[in-house]
């Protein structure tokens, strides 16, 4: 069996395609359905069973076992908003719970590959995965560097491989669910059905209008990312996962307007609110990843856009 959490979510719903491409159906999907426009993603899934987030937390905190054999555990699930301020909520989710998981893994060598956030980095300008690099600004980012420190003080006692990957800024098939914080990509696509501008943020931060940069990068690098840590499993780790190269806001407009053949961008003022707590910067430093064995090219705007645009129509 293999374990996905948040299975029924953007990122878990495509592994669990991937993984059904490559022949595992034996899969138990973890998540929470609140919101139960996630079981859109899984239509097209197979697998083996469900169970919710809280009764599988209760479980594994009491020792209970799900299979005779646990090949895997893909932990995806979280609370991501990165505007939620609610610290209980936010601490109880991506860091309580994955606690429980971590030593539930390596109690029973199973080996995870769990999902950390370039949001780590918080508002800085290096991306290394390093501890003077790490400055969180917001509490989704401090509940991701909490579990991250975690691991590092306890790799020395695993019994199994443990790896985490900082996501930078993941767009594609299977985020309509996520709402406000769908990827740019989905919300200029939205804008577009609706009208005839995307809206961009004015400068901010040093940067020109729309001039902002982030790493953009497919959902299926992601995956394919995902499943490469979890062949290669011969040794714990954190990595950044993004395609190391920043690119502006202006160009994934761009590239969004090329595939709609209209449209035109419009700036509007940048939000109060996000004053502080917006990452203007993001690019992965992916040295680490390289040295680790993962050679495989990353996936450009100009053709991730037209794939993931081209898979909604």
């Amino acid at each position: 069996m293999i374990i996905v959490t948040g299975g029924a979510g953007f990122i878990g719903s495509n592994l669990v395609r991937a993984l059904n491409r490559a022949g595992h159906g034996d899969i138990l999907v973890v998540d929470d359905l609140r919101d139960a426009h996630k079981i859109l993603n899984l239509a097209d899934c197979r697998i083996a069973d469900y169970i919710d987030m809280h009764e599988f937390s209760n479980r594994i905190a009491a020792g209970q076992d799900f299979a005779p054999k646990i090949e895997a555990i893909f932990h995806q699930g979280a609370c991501t908003d990165t505007t939620e301020w609610n610290g209980l909520l936010m601490m109880r989710t991506n860091y309580d719970f994955s606690r429980h998981l971590l030593r539930y893994a390596t109690g029973r060598r199973v080996p995870l590959v769990y999902a950390s956030s370039a949001a780590v980095y918080g508002a800085g300008r290096d991306f290394r995965v390093s501890e003077d690099c790490e400055r969180p600004i917001n509490v989704y980012a401090f509940s991701k560097l909490m579990f991250d420190r975690h691991v590092r003080q306890m790799t020395a006692s695993f019994r199994s491989p443990v790896i985490g990957l900082r996501y930078f800024n993941v767009y594609g098939p299977g985020e309509a669910h996520k709402g406000r914080m769908a990827s740019v990509i989905h919300h200029f696509r939205e804008q577009l059905r609706t009208g005839d501008e995307i809206r961009l943020f004015a400068g901010s931060d040093g940067y020109g209008d729309g001039e902002q940069v982030r790493d953009f990068i497919h959902v299926d690098d992601i995956v394919a990312v995902n499943l490469w840590a979890w062949q290669q499993a011969a040794k714990s780790g954190i990595f950044n996962l993004g395609t190391g190269q920043a690119r502006s806001f202006n160009e994934v407009a761009g590239a969004v307007l090329k595939w709609h053949g209209r449209g035109r961008i419009v700036y509007i003022p940048f939000p109060e609110h996000l004053k502080g707590s917006y990452q203007s910067y993001t690019q992965a430093d992916l040295s680490g990843l390289r040295a680790a064995g993962y050679g495989a090219p990353f996936i450009p705007i100009e053709d991730g856009v037209p794939r993931y645009l081209d898979a909604l129509t």
